[in-house]
């Protein structure tokens, strides 16, 4: 049934980006939750009307997090954990770019976790680090498709945080989600 469920999910992301690209899983002022994406119906047949309000607000939150790019091919957090240097071990606790604990703004040097050609106002990037970051504007960037990228996230102005690829002369704003 799990499998069922999350199959339906993805069917149904891919249907309203496909269909509504400014409702698919943007930031939080264009995301719209599953009650919003789904009719009564295909809620209720999906078996989604048996969760409680938690647990559809976290798979809710779920979704907000991930971006339609990575789901061609998604990479657990554990795994890019795994994946890691050894030195990662020591940043499990580093909370540099969480909103309220930017006592430390050193930038963040690491790795994109697999393939990269850009983004596009609603990308998630994946480190090797283990952290999770989302873009924070809708700027767009494409680029010729790079394996595991080298990227540095600065500290910028009022608490922001901007990302940049090595070798590339552009940058985004970005917000991190885990």
């Amino acid at each position: 049934m799990n499998k069922l469920l999350i199959a339906l999910l993805f069917v149904s992301a891919s249907l309203t980006s496909t269909l509504a690209p400014g409702l698919a899983f943007g930031a939080d002022e264009g995301f719209s939750s599953l009650e919003e994406q789904m009719t009564r119906q295909d809620f209720k047949a999906s078996g989604l009307d048996k969760l409680t309000p938690q647990e559809l607000e976290s798979l809710n939150g779920w979704i907000r997090r991930r971006s339609l790019a990575t789901l061609d091919a998604p990479v657990p957090v554990a795994t890019a954990a795994e994946n890691a240097p050894a030195e990662a071990d020591s940043q499990v606790a580093d909370r540099r770019g969480f909103k309220g604990e930017d006592e430390e703004r050193t930038p963040i040097s690491s790795r994109i976790v697999g393939r990269f050609s850009g983004w596009d106002g609603q990308t998630v990037f994946k480190l090797e680090n283990g952290m999770i970051w989302a873009q924070a504007d809708k700027d767009k960037f494409y680029i010729k498709e790079l394996e595991n990228p080298a990227v540095v996230i600065d500290p910028g102005m009022f608490g922001s945080w901007r990302l940049s690829v090595e070798g590339q002369d552009a940058e985004c704003r970005v917000e991190r989600i885990e």
